[in-house]
């Protein structure tokens, strides 16, 4: 079901929000822990793209 690549991308999802997370609880500058935050979705973007640019190129 799942390819290396989604793992992949999963996985550096995963690790992006256990450090925001981190950060967040740790660190004096919440606004720090947002930013780590926002790379959540801009992963998962990116792991779309490509999942969809290489399926179109399979037709």
């Amino acid at each position: 079901m799942f390819k290396k690549s989604d793992i992949f991308f999963l996985s550096a999802t995963l690790i992006s929000f256990l450090f925001a997370t981190y950060v967040f609880f740790t660190n004096a500058d919440k606004t720090v822990a947002v930013f780590i935050g926002l790379w959540i979705p801009s992963i998962l973007a990116l792991g779309i793209y490509f999942r969809t640019l290489f399926a179109e190129e399979r037709k």
